[in-house]
């Protein structure tokens, strides 16, 4: 509903504009009708001052450092809660009671088992394909094997499809490491909880029995919950937008995915740690510092700052506390990547260069050292982050199918290339 208007002066031109307020964050200009009432579009690279949609699943304030799903502060989640709790939270909007909660663990969990030939799927790609490039393909593949939770107008069946990719997604992640580092796979276990049962089809092996740390399991379960979902990102948006069209679940999510792929979204956390093993050591911090400091010298600072926060990344704190408790319970004193870290996150929050450009560290800072002890290849940073993302990718692409406002996507363009001009037969060119 429109709360004010705002007025618009085009030439001689005057033209009202609805404003509308949200719960929390700014006021948003209606711009629906600008097209029709002036024949001009916007111009907005990035959508950086765009709302795409209306939504009441999460609110970031950039500013504050501010971070929640459905009210909730993130950091009151990852701390008194576990993942499937955050899972029934964005899904259904309420925290749910002990009752509701017992079902949905005991749903997700007999859900986690992919079809038989899903494992013959996987050997068509190469033993040396990119984790990700076989979640792209396994992802998208689903659709072709559940026929019976393909039908968007169908209540029941996106129910179903919610469900069946919240648990199957840590089962596909899985067999793509294994495949990746060519170990057998190893089947999903009804008796453990999700990071645990996780971190067991990861790490387990035919021969011997494995028993996952309870203290690994709960930094796998909070690094599921600080990346389960993050408002209209470039990945959200693309699920969004690929579930206008009434693509199947599947597939928007394969594509949600394919852009999570790129470094500049998912890959961050892998960006970050490659940077720290190109420093070394807390002796080669200034020479960094001072080509990061350099406006003429390429080289970036990966994991500090932010597109959205310009304050310390809500997510970043819990994740630094989960680093020192891994590391901890690992034995791991002397990690050089943890010293570079930790000085380097020391100068960023006391030297007035960073403090300026409100460079902090943000959670792909610690996350890809947290990662790397849990024993991961950076190959597989990304793949948990699609992992963990599916359930917010999920949460949206159904609201968004149940908005009555929902349209197709079809951004506008400002044209500059050639005006109409005639054909010109080979011989005349």
């Amino acid at each position: 509903m429109a709360d004010s208007t705002a007025k618009l002066t085009m030439g001689a031109q005057d033209v009202d504009l609805s404003v509308r307020s949200g719960t929390l964050g700014p006021d948003v200009v209606d711009i629906g009708a600008l097209y029709k009432k002036t024949g001009t579009f916007t111009y907005d690279p990035g959508f950086t001052s765009t709302a795409s949609c209306e939504s009441k699943i999460t609110f970031i304030d950039g500013d504050e450092g501010v971070l929640l799903h459905r009210g909730y502060p993130i950091d009151q989640l990852a701390e008194q809660g576990d993942f499937l709790e955050v899972c029934y939270l964005l899904l259904y909007g309420e925290l749910p009671t002990a009752t509701q909660k017992q079902d949905f663990d005991y749903r997700v969990t007999r859900h986690t088992m992919v079809h038989e030939q899903m494992s013959r799927f996987f050997t068509g790609f190469r033993r040396d394909a990119h984790p990700m490039a076989v979640m792209c393909g396994c992802v998208g593949a689903l659709s072709a094997f559940y026929h019976d939770s393909t039908d968007i107008t169908d209540p029941h069946q996106r129910m179903v499809a919610s469900m069946r990719m919240v648990a199957k997604m840590p089962t596909l992640a899985a067999m793509a490491y294994k495949y990746h580092i060519g170990q057998p796979f190893v089947y999903p276990k009804n008796d453990l909880d999700y990071a645990s049962n996780f971190l067991h089809m990861c790490f387990a092996v035919p021969c011997e029995e494995y028993e996952p740390n309870p203290v690994l399991s709960r930094a796998m379960d909070r690094i599921f919950i600080l990346h389960a979902d993050h408002e209209q990102n470039a990945s959200t948006s693309t699920v969004r937008l690929a579930g206008s069209s009434g693509a199947n679940p599947f597939a928007c999510i394969a594509a949600g995915i394919a852009c999570l792929w790129g470094p500049a979204h998912g890959g961050a956390n892998e960006a970050a740690l490659n940077m720290l093993s190109e420093i070394g050591s807390v002796e080669r911090i200034p020479e960094f510092v001072a080509r990061a400091k350099d406006k003429d010298d390429p080289f970036r600072l990966m994991g500090f700052g932010h597109r959205v926060y310009k304050n310390y990344d809500p997510r970043a704190k819990i994740m630094q506390k989960t680093t020192h408790e891994v590391l901890g319970e690992l034995g791991i004193k002397d990690d050089p990547l943890l010293d570079v870290a930790m000085e380097l996150e020391r100068i960023a929050l006391t030297d007035d260069y960073f403090i300026e450009k409100k460079l902090y560290p943000n959670i792909d800072f610690y996350s890809g050292i947290t990662l790397k002890a849990l024993g991961f290849p950076t190959t597989m940073f990304t793949v948990l982050f699609a992992l963990a993302r599916t359930v917010g990718w999920i949460a949206q692409w159904s609201e968004m199918i149940e908005d009555p406002n929902q349209k197709i996507g079809r951004p506008r363009q400002l044209y500059t290339g050639s005006p109409q001009r005639d054909y010109v037969p080979m011989d005349k060119r």
